[in-house]
């Protein structure tokens, strides 16, 4: 059996899919944070196939930035997520609402 283009967008969608509803339903920030991530590197998954089966390389041009917009995110939300955590002891998300000035 030939692996195809849909196979790697339905493994593709997939991740995104489980990654909306960790995003959705999880309290915890960490969490989230990775599910953010794991939606992040399904798109990064479908510029890497239309990239192969296109041969084009405009998809994986794409994907270096995106994970290089990746790295920035983890970098922020890791410094945010240690600033509550020293303010609040907590990581839940409806802690968040209180930081409301």
């Amino acid at each position: 059996m030939e692996v195809t283009l849909n196979h790697y967008i339905v493994l593709s969608v997939i991740l995104f899919v489980i990654g909306t509803y960790g995003v959705l339903t999880r309290r915890n920030l960490i969490v989230v944070l990775m599910s953010l991530e794991l939606m992040l590197n399904s798109c990064n998954l479908a510029f890497i196939s239309f990239a192969y089966f296109l041969g084009d390389l405009t998809g994986q041009i794409f994907m270096i930035m995106a994970i290089t917009v990746a790295a920035a995110e983890v970098a922020v939300g890791l410094a945010f997520v240690v600033l509550i955590y020293n303010h609040n002891n907590s990581l839940d998300i409806d802690i968040l609402k209180l930081l409301r000035g």
